[in-house]
């Protein structure tokens, strides 16, 4: 791991976006080098593709662990994306609820109890996963355009039999 990886500063309560290889995990500061998250068992640093087996997992665990064992070799940044929607609680209360939760197995799902769902309702009183929602929109862009090409090619293709029977 590079002496640089965990030179970031952040704040108590701050939230930390984690970038995996194909998702981002996510995790509250706590202060003191530590982080506070959810982890479903194939949550780990370097796990790998291995990772993406959270999707078959329907419970996670409250871990308390330092920043840069949780980040690896992965990339993070403090990311408190809700900010300017949401008033963020008052720090002694995030910070004695992410502490309260630790060592409990919580109810997990990839869509609506999620490692950012749990960092987000800790830090603003409101669970959202702004990587599901982005997901979810992606996935409902790419059925529209899949929708338009099989109709377009459905028209072009009654066409064309109209003109071979010409």
């Amino acid at each position: 791991m590079s002496s640089t990886k965990c030179d970031k500063k952040p704040e108590p309560g701050d939230l930390i976006q984690i970038f995996r290889s194909v998702y981002q995990h996510w995790a509250i500061y706590v202060g003191d080098g530590y982080v506070i998250h959810l982890a479903p068992p194939s949550e780990y640093a370097q796990a790998g593709a291995y990772s993406m087996m959270s999707v078959l997992s329907d419970k996670a665990t409250v871990k308390k662990e330092e920043l840069c064992e949780v980040v690896a070799n992965d990339e993070y940044s403090i990311n408190n994306l809700l900010d300017e929607e949401y008033e963020p609680r008052p720090i002694r209360d995030v910070l004695r609820d992410a502490h309260s939760l630790l060592g409990k197995e919580l109810s997990y799902s990839i869509f609506y109890e999620n490692c950012e769902h749990f960092v987000t309702e800790l830090r603003y009183g409101k669970p959202e996963s702004r990587q599901v929602q982005e997901l979810v929109i992606g996935c409902s862009t790419l059925a529209a355009v899949v929708a338009v090409v099989t109709a377009a090619s459905v028209v072009l293709n009654s066409k064309d039999k109209k003109k071979q029977k010409l």
